[in-house]
């Protein structure tokens, strides 16, 4: 004898699914971005290979390099890095410019970012950027970049608009850390970036900063060195060192008998190679 199919009602079909266990997928990224990848450059005259990660992460798509840091009257399309990006092969590189936030504010002036897979930060001082493009139509096109995947870049002033916390903004001096402009473009989040740490003896200069955001994380890299960042991963690639400024202390011969100060008064280095976990604020050995 055959016996019926049981059905189940649309009720109870819906209380069979939603008791169901669900699968949960990792969590965001809490410092770093949420999709696509950063390289943070400490400035001075860059290697090859720092463009080069550049173009390998923008994947044969349109790179946009934005020079108005620098602060001069008018760039021609090689500013920035922008001849580096085509002699090393990239294709499509287009310097994009105003000091206006109207015309930041436009379609227009918008309109090469629409596609673009990759974004460049020349250096000069970071305050420029943000009375540029804060709050217009092209910051916002800078975030869509990394939200579709692509790379966000800088160098020096470049580097340090990545952070949240903006350093070295005044308007006045950029020997001010904490001055008329503290807000960067927020894409490693409570974060504060500083640059040529060694080469101009900038080591200590973050603590300024920490004294009055203690929760901040800090870094600050040298001249031809970069933290690259996917999510909440970091390693550094170039030259020299990346300082970290987390409150902890790291060191490759161990810490255990070394003599340190208070955690308010620590950093410590990584180098090319160097990963670093932007969530727990520690080095992954």
């Amino acid at each position: 004898m055959r016996l019926p199919t049981p059905t189940l009602s649309a009720s109870a079909l819906l209380l069979l699914l939603t008791s169901q266990p669900t699968m949960t997928r990792a969590a965001d990224p809490v410092v770093g971005p949420v999709n696509g990848s950063l390289v943070v450059v400490g400035g001075g005259t860059l290697s090859d290979s720092i463009y080069q990660e550049v173009i390998t992460r923008a994947a044969g798509g349109p790179i946009v390099v934005i020079p108005t840091a620098d602060g001069a009257p008018t760039y021609d399309q090689n500013a920035a890095g922008a001849s580096s990006f085509r002699r090393l092969g990239a294709s499509s590189v287009t310097v994009l410019h105003t000091y206006d936030p109207k015309v930041a504010d436009t379609d227009a002036f918008v309109a090469p970012l629409v596609n673009a897979s990759a974004v460049w930060f020349g250096g000069g001082r970071q305050w420029r950027l943000v009375d540029a493009y804060a709050g217009t139509k092209t910051e916002k096109a800078f975030q869509a970049v990394l939200d579709r995947g692509g790379v966000i870049g800088g160098s020096s002033a470049g580097a340090s608009i990545q952070g949240s916390f903006l350093a070295r903004g005044d308007t006045a001096t950029n020997q001010i850390l904490v001055g008329d402009h503290t807000v960067g473009f927020g894409y490693l989040r409570n974060v504060a970036i500083d640059q040529h740490v060694l080469v101009r003896g900038r080591i200590f200069d973050m603590f300024d900063i920490l004294k009055v955001r203690p929760e901040l994380l800090g870094f600050g890299c040298d001249e031809n060195t970069a933290l690259v960042v996917d999510g909440d991963d970091a390693h550094v690639i170039g030259a020299s060192y990346c300082a970290i400024y987390d409150g902890g202390f790291w060191a490759r011969e161990g810490s255990s008998e070394k003599n340190l100060p208070p955690s308010n008064q620590l950093f410590y280095f990584l180098r090319a190679g160097d990963r670093y976990d932007l969530a727990a604020r520690k080095v992954v050995e």
